[in-house]
């Protein structure tokens, strides 16, 4: 089993996407850990704010195996695959980490945005501070510390329905 870390966007319907992902994601992989719910003024472009978190997860897919799930929840919560990458999104879910695997393909792995994006790595270092970046070398909680924390985001109460 592989433990990997999965970032939560939606700036679209937020609440409900935020929702519709996570139990989605249950379906496949099981019990998930999750981090607290954060919303941050979009990045990129003009736009509605968004909510992000990340879930670990353990799986046996693949990464490819995953990636593919992950498009196909995003279908089927209505992403526009035509927008702008800098666009407002109904539900982005991207594989942050797959154990220490290190790749280009089929996607990049550890995902840049990890340490180029606060609402990637705050909820990342939330649940698991002591994991090390697989090219860095420093735990995620260290490159939080470090972190230059221009980009603006704040946690959020979020209710949670079953």
């Amino acid at each position: 089993m592989a433990r990997i870390y999965i970032s939560i966007g939606s700036n679209i319907k937020r609440s409900y996407h935020i929702q519709a992902a996570v139990s989605a994601l249950r379906q496949h992989f099981g019990p998930l850990t999750l981090s607290s719910v954060y919303e941050s003024e979009a990045v990129g472009f003009a736009g509605s704010a968004f909510y992000n978190m990340v879930v670990a997860a353990d799986t046996s897919l693949s990464i490819a195996d995953c990636v593919a799930l992950f498009k196909q929840i995003e279908n089927n919560y209505g992403r526009d695959r035509t927008a702008a990458k800098f666009s407002g999104r109904t539900l982005d879910l991207d594989l942050l980490t797959f154990d220490d695997v290190v790749c280009q393909q089929p996607v990049e792995l550890p995902r840049a945005e990890i340490t180029e994006n606060a609402f990637v790595l705050w909820p990342l270092a939330e649940i698991a501070p002591d994991v090390m970046h697989p090219l860095t070398g420093l735990s995620y909680s260290e490159l939080w510390q470090q972190y230059s924390k221009q980009q603006k985001l704040w946690p959020v109460p979020f209710n949670w329905s079953k």
